[in-house]
C-alpha cells in the first residue's frame, strides 16, 4: 500500500509539473517544428519526472526511518546510562 501511495503522490506531482511547461501558458512560443517530437518530449519527460519523485519519495522516507531509529537509539543508551 505504501508503494501505492507513493506512486500515486509521485504520479500527481508530475502531472502539475507538466501542466505547469505546458506551451499554452507562454503563448506557444517555444512549440516545436514537429508535433510528433514535441510529444514524444511530454511523454518521456513525464515518465523520467515520475521515476525522479518516486526514487525521491523512497529516499525521504529511507531517511526517517534512520532518523527515527538513531533517536530510539539514543534514547536507550540515554535511559541504560540513567540506570547505572
Amino acid at each position: 500500500m505504501q508503494r501505492l501511495t507513493d506512486l500515486v503522490i509521485s504520479f500527481f506531482s508530475t502531472l502539475t509539473a507538466f501542466l505547469l511547461s505546458l506551451p499554452l501558458w507562454r503563448d506557444n512560443e517555444y512549440f516545436a517544428e514537429s508535433s510528433a517530437f514535441w510529444n514524444a518530449y511530454f511523454v518521456i519527460g513525464f515518465v523520467l519526472g515520475v521515476y525522479v519523485f518516486y526514487v525521491f519519495i523512497g529516499s525521504l522516507r529511507i531517511l526517517f526511518l534512520h532518523a527515527r531509529e538513531e533517536a530510539a537509539a539514543n534514547q536507550s543508551n540515554d535511559e541504560q546510562g540513567g540506570q547505572k
